[in-house]
């Protein structure tokens, strides 16, 4: 018995010699950075170019390409069911310098993106299609189409919505045919 609270006591001993050899961490005050710091680069001939923190607290190039879309979301309307509707999103690259979209990708397979391959120049304009396929899809839709690329905003989203209407079948027997007769 005496072996067992001797080893007992040995383990709390070593317990606490560990524990009390754990440094405390000090808490550190930080001072909020202005909204918009700039940070030059250490040297003139360095690659690293020039940054600044936004508004959400991220670095991002100054000297970086800007998209501007002259439209965020397009509302189609009321489409009948079967033909596919098709909207181009018009944007300008308002940055300094060249726009590359590297990937645009919509919420689902029933709508389809095209968009520029070659680099969009400064103050040049261009246009995102947002293709979709109506078939088989009654009632109201919103699909997002997401735009990646080097732009100070790196991720970018536009929207289509509308509702897809279907089409009355006017070749049944039971469809009366109207016509107007002029006199």
């Amino acid at each position: 018995m005496k072996k067992l609270i001797l080893t007992f006591s040995i383990f709390m001993g070593i317990g606490f010699a560990a524990n009390a050899q754990t440094p405390t961490p000090t808490p550190v005050s930080v001072k909020e950075a202005p909204e918009h710091t700039t940070a030059s680069p250490a040297s003139p001939n360095s690659n690293q170019g020039s940054f600044s923190i936004d508004a959400e607290g991220k670095l991002v190039p100054t000297n970086a390409p800007v998209i501007e879309f002259v439209e965020e979301t397009f509302d189609f309307g009321e489409l009948p069911e079967g033909p596919q509707a098709t909207h181009e999103f018009k944007f300008k690259n308002t940055g300094t310098e060249p726009l590359i979209i590297s990937n645009v990708k919509a919420s689902c397979g029933c709508t389809t993106p095209n968009w520029p391959k070659e680099p969009v120049a400064p103050g040049a304009e261009s246009v995102i299609t947002a293709t979709y396929n109506t078939q088989g899809r009654v009632g109201p839709f919103t699909k997002s189409i997401t735009i990646t690329s080097n732009a100070s905003s790196p991720t970018s989203r536009v929207n289509i919505k509308g509702t897809v209407v279907k089409v009355k079948n006017e070749s049944s027997p039971n469809t009366k045919s109207e016509s107007i007769i002029k006199e």
